[in-house]
């Protein structure tokens, strides 16, 4: 007898996620050997990808974040940190991207995550910051 495996979206974007992750935190530290030359550069200017205002998001956005993470906590809580913190960080890209992709002011703007959850769902922000043993909900955001 077949069984048939049947593969959810979330669960595929996660794995990619997490295999991503353990790619980027694999490099190695290279000490250079042999003579060193020292070089000055010119004095370079860089900008932060910091958004000029803060982002109004909706009740309605809101409620939506909340409820795609209320039904995920007991799975937090099974999974534990590691895993559910990549949970967390693909619920958060997925709902910025159905919220008029607004992944740049995610990003720029973590604590946007907390402030519009402290606001809409108190509780469920709560309870996810203990399953995920996280200080805030920004932490636990990674890219």
């Amino acid at each position: 007898m077949h069984r048939r495996w049947k593969t959810s979206p979330r669960l595929v974007v996660t794995g990619v996620l997490a295999a991503v992750t353990l790619a980027a935190c694999g490099g190695a530290e290279v000490t250079p050997s042999g003579s060193a030359t020292t070089t000055t550069a010119g004095a370079t200017t860089t900008e932060t990808a910091t958004p000029s205002t803060t982002l109004e998001i909706s009740d309605s956005s809101a409620n939506q974040l909340c409820d795609m993470i209320r039904p995920e906590l007991s799975n937090f809580r099974v999974q534990g940190p590691t895993l559910g913190r990549l949970a967390l960080n693909t619920m958060v890209h997925e709902w910025a991207l159905r919220n008029g992709g607004i992944n740049g002011h995610v990003l720029a703007d973590k604590a946007m995550i907390d402030r519009v959850t402290t606001e809409a769902c108190p509780d469920v922000r709560t309870e996810t910051l203990t399953a995920l043993d996280l200080p805030n909900l920004a932490a636990g955001l990674a890219f």
